[in-house]
């Protein structure tokens, strides 16, 4: 899928969040890599042979009102 010098990694290499993004659509959440995969806002993906990534957010320490 990536034709551009340099190519992006394939879909199943630990890498693949580098390859470069061939359409965004920030009022939906998503973003296209050139490597086939989708990736949503909350760090989940939608990788192109339909295998579905969990959300990997790390939680930080609750805020605790004074």
């Amino acid at each position: 899928m990536c034709s551009h010098q340099s190519s992006c990694p394939i879909s199943d290499s630990p890498d693949h969040h580098t390859a470069v993004i061939v359409a965004a659509h920030p009022e939906q959440g998503w973003s296209l890599l050139c490597d086939g995969t989708i990736v949503f806002d909350d760090t989940g993906e939608l990788l192109p042979d339909g295998q579905v990534v969990d959300p990997h957010r790390t939680l930080g320490p609750l805020a605790v009102a004074a």
